[in-house]
């Protein structure tokens, strides 16, 4: 990684230690598989969950005289992600051998891109927090590089008291490296980064971004400095695959750190692992540099060429990305930036939200959609795609309101009903007999009651006009919340003699 200093220290995101504030330096070399039913270099499937060494195929086993075919999709799912990146494409690149010998390595080296990768330098745009205020501070990460190579495979320790077992049926997998440059300060904006860079990846449907599956997990380079100071020594955290365990990582790593230069000791740039169960990290092995692994171009593979007629017909392809989305939503629908990074978040979210805006007022589907469905699988720890409740049955919610057969508090219950229930909004308030009360002389009657049985607020209230809110409370629950609120509150003002 070209450690180029593209930042200045922010004090927010230093951290302090006993002879004065360290910064963090991190980098991300993130690995995410590409989305392709075939390997890089067979036709072997890439089918999750199969059987041991059951997607294997001769050239992914390394046996005598197989050659690898590059895989043509893989080629342009690495192109669209840099071209969603905002990177550099170039039309020309090498296959390297990185060599180094390992069980789960068939071939004793892995087929992967060196000096000359697919995609060059490119950016996204990070939001962090937000703050105690709800206000979020946007950063640009640098991207370095994207580079193609194939997966190795897994070895399993756990199977046999004195022997390890191998599952190959990862090897020769296609993944995308995507390298960031050194811009990331603190665990936060870290995790924030491979949040958006997961959300670009699902919105262009390059990788599915599974990290229990494995399908995305990053290496975490951590180095600290005094603010504005030469860079550090670095240690990269290996194959961490949480964006929760990064942080994590990311903090323990600074602070061991901090703590062995304040003793007047040195940082030994190695490769350590994160111990999600300890909350630490340890050594693994030392640091190994480029030479170590003796790259050179493949001999079995040509250079991958091909033309801007080539990279034009994959743009103009592309999806719209989260950024332009959120962007769209705050000019034509007028929603806070806030409500629209959320429905941005992940592409399901938004593709479920617009469906309930459309033809209706985006504030009042933002809201709903946020507010009650979002909050409500959060609470059963579920997915936008476990919802019971559909795009049409929550817009149907949201055109009664509007309509004012139901308040806003009946559309709160009726959305519970239908969430638990299912059903056609529109049948269940006909049957259950949840219509607003709209008749005025129903409610000049019930507010007429609730005045005369607290004769002494309703005095009270002539001097205090923010009483009258108790009253309209009253009567909505005297009425079971179905009079209509703009009705009760101008009449019970209207009893109250307050202007």
């Amino acid at each position: 990684m070209t450690l180029i200093d593209t930042r200045t220290p922010d004090p927010k995101r230093l951290i302090p230690g006993a002879t004065g504030d360290w910064e963090v330096i991190i980098g991300l070399e993130v690995h995410a598989q590409v989305t392709s039913k075939a390997k890089l270099f067979s036709g072997a499937s890439t089918e999750f969950g199969a059987e041991p060494n059951a997607n294997v195929a001769l050239v992914d086993a390394a046996l005598p005289g197989m050659l690898p075919v590059i895989n043509e999709e893989c080629v342009a799912q690495a192109v669209r992600t840099g071209l969603g990146l905002k990177a550099q494409i170039n039309k020309r690149s090498i296959f390297d051998r990185k060599n180094y010998f390992y069980p789960d390595l068939p071939q004793g080296y892995q087929i992967s891109q060196y000096k000359d990768p697919i995609v060059g330098e490119g950016k996204i745009i990070v939001s962090v927090g937000p703050d105690k205020k709800g206000q979020f501070e946007d950063i640009e990460v640098g991207i370095e590089r994207l580079h193609l190579e194939q997966d190795a495979g897994k070895s399993i320790h756990d199977m046999h008291p004195t022997m390890s077992y191998v599952d190959f049926n990862r090897t020769g997998v296609a993944l995308m490296e995507i390298v960031s440059k050194p811009d990331i300060r603190s665990a936060d904006e870290a995790k924030a980064y491979i949040t958006k860079l997961r959300t670009i990846l699902r919105y262009l449907g390059t990788c599915d971004g599974n990290m229990e599956q494995g399908s995305l997990r990053a290496d975490v380079n951590v180095s600290v400095r005094k603010p504005g100071g030469e860079f550090g020594t670095r240690c990269e955290i290996k194959n961490v695959n949480s964006i929760r365990f990064v942080g994590q990582a990311i903090e323990y790593e600074a602070r061991r750190q901090v703590a062995i230069l304040e003793d007047g000791g040195e940082i030994v740039q190695e490769t350590r692992l994160f111990d999600p169960n300890k909350g630490e990290t340890r050594s693994m092995r030392s640091k190994e540099e480029a030479h170590d692994y003796r790259y050179f171009p493949d001999p079995d593979l040509l250079p991958l060429e091909f033309d801007q007629a080539y990279i034009d017909a994959l743009s103009e392809a592309l999806p719209e990305l989260p950024d332009e989305k959120k962007e769209r939503l705050i000019n034509s629908l007028g929603l806070t930036p806030y409500d629209a990074s959320i429905l941005v978040s992940e592409k399901a979210i938004a593709d479920y939200f617009e469906q309930v805006a459309e033809g209706r007022d985006g504030k009042a589907a933002a809201n709903w959609v946020i507010n009650n469905l979002l909050g409500k699988l959060n609470e059963t720890g579920h997915g936008i795609d476990a919802t019971p409740i559909s795009p049409a049955q929550l817009g149907s919610i949201i055109d009664l309101i509007k309509k004012g057969d139901i308040s806003n508090t009946i559309g709160k219950e009726l959305f519970e009903i239908v969430w638990n229930e299912g059903g056609d909004p529109e049948k269940i308030v006909e049957e259950r007999g949840m219509k607003q009360v709209t008749d005025t002389g129903a409610i000049e009657a019930a507010v007429d009651e609730v005045i005369a049985a607290n004769p002494d607020k309703a005095e009270q209230a002539k001097e205090k006009p923010n009483m009258a809110g108790w009253f309209v409370g009253q009567v909505m629950k005297a009425t079971g919340g179905k009079a209509n609120p703009q009705a009760v509150n101008q009449l019970v003002r209207q009893k109250l003699g307050i202007e």
